[in-house]
């Protein structure tokens, strides 16, 4: 199976095409060159795989939460491939990307998205496991749900765009005392969101009608809805 994924939820650009031929990938830091940098790279994946666009099998972007404008990139880059291939899309939540790193490893993982306004976007796993709601919240939020589900001697691994402000705005955890921070925070997770899309992805099924997962309201939003 060709699969492509496309990563836009965050700063750093990422896109994955994984073939017969070998797994592509590719990212950038350039969070305001999405839509410029997006149809270059994924035809630059198909020239390095040897590979037609049009053999592409499945497409996955990220469900979000995110960059609103960086979401809406990627589902439109998406759907109009999904759509015009006649090809599956698959979308999967952008924390799900962040922790499936580590799914095996005992501990609990903490993937963070900077929301701006003082919140973080946020959801805690153990084992691959989500323990509680997407959320857009304070640091002290999760910091208390951290010391709900954490487990006598239990370490915390700290992952996501927003790992190191986390630490910085909230006083109780700080690394070395069973907190550790992914060394790779601020990467992108096209390759990770093409394993998890290949793995729930329904044959005959399609996300091309559904929307990003935005957890909260854009500025335009919320001024519309004071007027």
């Amino acid at each position: 199976m060709n699969i492509l994924a496309i990563d836009t939820a965050c700063q750093v650009f990422s896109a994955a095409l994984i073939s017969p031929q070998g797994c592509f990938y590719t990212e950038v830091d350039a969070p305001s060159r999405h839509s410029e940098l997006l149809m270059e790279c994924i035809d630059s994946l198909c020239a390095h795989a040897s590979l037609d666009a049009s053999a592409i099998d499945l497409v996955a972007c990220m469900k979000g939460p995110g960059s609103f404008t960086g979401l809406r990139i990627g589902y439109a880059a998406a759907k109009g491939l999904a759509l015009s291939l006649g090809i599956p899309l698959v979308v999967v939540p952008t924390l799900d990307c962040m922790a499936h790193p580590f799914s095996a490893i005992p501990a609990l993982v903490l993937p963070l998205i900077d929301a701006k306004k003082s919140q973080f976007y946020g959801a805690l796993y153990r084992g691959g496991e989500r323990l509680i709601d997407y959320t857009d919240g304070a640091p002290d939020y999760f910091v208390n749900e951290l010391d709900r589900h954490r487990r006598p001697g239990e370490n915390i691994i700290l992952t996501g765009p927003g790992a190191h402000l986390f630490l910085l705005v909230q006083e109780k955890y700080s690394p070395g005392e069973g907190l550790s921070v992914d060394p790779f925070f601020n990467r992108g997770k096209a390759l990770e969101l093409s394993k998890l899309a290949e793995k729930n992805h329904e044959p005959n099924g399609q996300d091309a009608n559904r929307g990003p997962l935005y957890l909260r309201k854009s500025d335009a939003e919320l001024s519309q809805d004071r007027t």
